[in-house]
């Protein structure tokens, strides 16, 4: 059982942080390939195009601005069963009390955090924003808040690998 539980979270990780860690990494450049011309009718209007041809009006950056933060919204949500099955799958290894996981498990409420408190909002502020200076502003700082994301995912994965003070010589 506990091969199948290390298995399910293993695979629920790659999963389900994967996409949103790489959405959240294109999203800051693709909203600074949002044209002028898209400044003036709104990136939140929803008007934009998929058909593969940019009018010259940022449609399709529109779009994919969309996508990327769609798939950051829904991936944030599955990825709930990576923690949840990481805590089974602790419990059955009998290593909950371990340092290396206490930390872990800080690391990825506070990569939780990161994502739901400022990441979410950014997207959705950017995608909403007329543009101007503002907007490039956002984009920067959406663009510093996805990498500390990330490097936290990183931390957090080389835990789970490394697992300091194990004794199973891995």
């Amino acid at each position: 059982m506990t091969k199948f539980l290390l298995a399910v979270h293993v695979i629920a990780a790659i999963l389900a942080i994967g996409p949103v860690a790489v959405a959240a990494s294109m999203f800051p450049p693709a909203a600074r390939r949002v044209p002028a011309a898209a400044d003036g009718i709104g990136i939140g209007t929803g008007t934009g195009t998929t058909s593969g041809t940019d009018d010259g009006s940022g449609t399709d950056a529109t779009a994919s601005l969309h996508l990327l933060h769609r798939i950051c919204r829904v991936y944030a949500v599955v990825g709930v069963v990576v923690p949840v099955f990481g805590f089974a799958t602790a419990s059955r290894m009998g290593v909950l009390g371990s340092a290396w996981l206490i930390v872990s498990i800080a690391l990825t409420v506070l990569a939780a955090l990161v994502l739901a408190a400022v990441i979410l909002p950014a997207q959705a502020a950017l995608l909403e924003a007329d543009g101007g200076g503002t907007r490039s502003a956002t984009a920067a700082r959406l663009a510093m808040a996805t990498g500390v994301f990330n490097l936290l995912w990183a931390a957090v994965t080389v835990l789970m690998i490394v697992r300091p003070g194990s004794t199973t010589g891995a």
